[in-house]
């Protein structure tokens, strides 16, 4: 493919993008292919000749829509949103244009420069302390999601209660002090935050959480209290902003002073609930923040930026970027030390230009279109809420706060909204994912599309109330 062929294909993906985004709603919201169904549609191996874009443009009807669940209908109501919009993709298209591996200020200025600016623009939206704004010892980046922020987060506590603890005791090797630590998440914490702790290699204590499914400073001190009588070291606190359960919110006024009190890293994780925040009458769940040591959320959750998409800030940067900095002669720029060379502030040497989707979306939309998105989500909630609560057989089962509605039916097994559930995936019309908190089974409801409407809202209740009647007849 030459410059000419490239023109017009890509006039003609665009097209189809545009096309495609336009109507997603005349197309089923869940793929009902079986496993294997694309090997039974593709060669065996790579073609000898070299096809025509023709006849590749083709197979995506053929080959890959089938197999597509589509995040982006307005009838997608599982799991939490996956944003999308074409300031992004036109961002993420000049990206791959460019296609530089910003690993270092050097390999690209721009790729550097315009990420510490657009984690400054977030940072300051979200009213974050200074100290996680660049200019001093912290600052934000760019990675690829929330669990690998928890990850890296992690990895900078761990070097900190290194350095500390053979501060006190030169003669300590790292395995000494790495076998006894132990990090402390809620019990309605996403998996992410355990699996941080097996990478990592250090105990991980789940917390329970109160009737609110929240994680409370008073469960916290106990937790650490019973593992320091065993002698282990509590170095990590993960807390979760809007949970993926039941988009609950740990306490950060009753948490944070317990880890300052323990010298625990305080890590945020607000990857969804995050982007709400930017609103001001969201912003009190973020109260609590300036005790943390590092927090993040995912601009490609609900802040129309595409996935991937994670914000990251750090208080102090050093921990993570000093005890794992390589520096090859081959690095090496002249202006080492100046810029931030950011691939020390991930696990992946390189990265790719995510902050120009970020900035396309920042400018185009502004801040004002940005809080009327999330409001007119967090509204179409509240309006399935009343549904649900003008029918005497279904009940919430959790407060309503951002853009997700947990319910089931009333005084019913377990097993019968499981049954609800799986006949509402069965219809595929909507799609839907159940959860279990305290041993109780409910389904979620989250607000995801951008299309999405008072009338979908409707025609979805419309389809779960014939359903659950179908259900609870039988």
């Amino acid at each position: 493919m030459d410059a000419e062929e490239f023109r017009s294909a890509g006039k003609e993906m665009v097209d189809y993008i545009a096309d495609y985004l336009e109507n997603v709603r005349e197309r089923p919201v869940v793929s009902a292919v079986e496993p294997g169904y694309l090997k039974k549609l593709i060669p065996d191996a790579v073609p000898e000749d070299s096809d025509k874009w023709e006849d590749v443009y083709k197979d995506i009807e053929k080959v890959i829509m089938p197999g597509v669940t589509h995040w982006q209908h307005p009838n997608f109501h599982a799991y939490y949103l996956s944003a999308s919009s074409y300031p992004a993709i036109l961002g993420d298209m000049l990206s791959d244009g460019i296609g530089c591996l910003g690993f270092s200020w050097k390999t690209s200025p721009a790729c550097t420069e315009l990420e510490v600016a657009m984690m400054d623009w977030l940072g300051k939206l979200l009213q974050l302390p200074e100290e996680f704004l660049s200019g001093g010892k912290g600052g934000g980046v760019i990675q690829g999601t929330a669990s690998g922020s928890s990850l890296v987060s992690l990895f900078a506590a761990r070097s900190r209660i290194l350095q500390k603890k053979k501060a006190e005791n030169p003669d300590l090797e790292d395995s000494d002090i790495i076998k006894n630590l132990v990090a402390y998440t809620p019990d309605e914490a996403h998996t992410s935050a355990e699996k941080a702790c097996l990478l990592g290699g250090v105990k991980c204590h789940v917390v329970p959480t109160d009737d609110e499914e929240s994680m409370r400073g008073e469960a916290l001190a106990k937790a650490i209290e019973e593992d320091k009588a065993k002698g282990l070291i509590p170095f990590l606190v993960i807390a979760t902003l809007g949970t993926t359960p039941t988009c609950a919110f740990d306490n950060l006024l009753e948490i944070g002073p317990v880890c300052q009190r323990e010298g625990a890293w305080l890590h945020v994780d607000a990857a969804y609930a995050g982007a709400a925040f930017i609103c001001p009458e969201f912003r009190h769940w973020l109260n609590g923040v300036e005790f943390s040591d590092s927090s993040n959320f995912n601009p490609h959750k609900w802040l129309l930026v595409n996935f991937d998409c994670a914000g990251l800030w750090f208080k102090d940067a050093s921990y993570l970027v000093d005890p794992f900095n390589m520096e090859p002669v081959y690095l090496r720029h002249e202006h080492h030390g100046k810029v931030p060379d950011l691939r020390h502030w991930q696990i992946p040497f390189g990265r790719r230009f995510r902050s120009m989707k970020l900035w396309f979306v920042l400018r185009m939309f502004g801040v004002k279109k940005l809080q009327e998105h999330i409001r007119k989500m967090v509204q179409l909630a509240h309006d399935f809420e009343d549904l649900v609560k003008s029918d005497s057989r279904f009940e919430v089962t959790h407060k309503v706060t951002m853009g997700l509605v947990c319910f089931a039916l009333k005084n019913q097994s377990n097993e019968v909204n499981e049954k609800l559930l799986k006949s509402l995936t069965k219809d595929g019309r909507i799609y839907l994912v159940g959860c279990k908190s305290k041993g109780r089974y409910f389904l979620r409801f989250a607000i995801c599309g951008n299309q999405t409407t008072t009338d979908d809202i409707k025609f979805a209740w419309k389809l779960i109330s014939e359903t659950a009647e179908k259900v609870l007849d039988s």
